[in-house]
């Protein structure tokens, strides 16, 4: 059977653990009936999950390719399908199939490189595969910096896992911040793009950003002014995704399908494509 024809058809799979991580976003641990990972994957790469008769919908794979027991899926409330999905419970069965894009360049243009993440909201989410992929070959990896906002500290999805594990991880340093004031939190307040000038980085590193598209474009901008090049930075888009595939015609943006040629792009081929993500 080709690769491309196994991708296409969705296996059963068993929700076996559900995080609650904000008030509207939920982690969701999935495996094969017989216990198993339902296929190996890159960081960066998305699958879709599927409730027969309620809907489907492309999700990013937070967990990282390193974890041989189980994968794992980050998902925020927003629609028919993921409002079904957070009143499922641990035990239901759900469908999935993939893996689909093309995943972040981990083991050629990332190796050996000093590494800038920068999220916003759920989109943590796409870059805790590779923040943890990285960890664990930290070895093959400079230094990593993790920049990381969301709206209040509630809204800080993998909060736990952020202040447990990354923040005890050498050669790794998180800067969080919150949009607004809060009470019980002292630390960084502002939006992340001027977080990331305030923190006026080396520019000898090579930047990943996810987050609400409006945020990317501040971001870059922001990259840009303290001087780094377009081709050092990278982004993941994921807008309207369906085939998986390329044939649908969903995600097309210019001369480029975002399911084949995306989610990962180095933000100097997004000035090829036309205004309108």
């Amino acid at each position: 059977m080709s690769d491309m024809k196994e991708t296409l058809i969705p296996q059963v799979v068993t929700v076996t653990d559900i995080r609650v991580e904000t008030p509207d976003v939920k982690t969701f641990r999935i495996v094969t009936p017989e216990g198993k990972k339902p296929f190996e994957h890159i960081p960066g790469q998305c699958a879709m999950l599927s409730v027969p008769g309620v809907g489907e919908a492309m999700i990013s794979i937070t967990s990282s390719p390193t974890n041989k027991e189980f994968m794992e899926f980050s998902i925020k409330e927003c629609g028919c399908l993921t409002t079904w999905l957070h009143s499922m419970d641990v035990g239901q069965q759900i469908t999935i199939r993939g893996p689909y894009g093309n995943g972040f360049p981990v083991d050629t243009a990332f190796k050996g490189k000093d590494l800038l993440f920068i999220a916003g909201g759920i989109g943590l989410a796409p870059l805790r595969s590779v923040i943890n992929y990285v960890r664990d070959k930290r070895a093959d990896y400079g230094h990593v910096d993790i920049v990381y906002g969301s709206r209040s500290k509630d809204d800080l999805v993998d909060y736990k896992e952020i202040m447990e594990e990354w923040c005890n991880t050498e050669g790794v340093d998180v800067h969080l911040t919150i949009d607004r004031e809060q009470e019980g939190w002292d630390g960084h307040v502002g939006f992340v793009p001027n977080y990331v000038k305030e923190l006026g980085f080396d520019v000898n590193k090579t930047a990943i950003i996810c987050g609400p598209p409006i945020m990317i474009k501040f971001t870059l901008a922001g990259l840009q002014e303290i001087g780094f090049d377009k081709t050092q930075v990278y982004t993941t888009m994921e807008l309207r995704m369906k085939c998986g595939i390329g044939k649908c015609g969903r995600c097309n943006i210019g001369s480029k399908y975002v399911c084949k040629d995306g989610p990962v792009f180095r933000c100097d081929e997004l000035d090829e494509l036309p205004n309108e993500y």
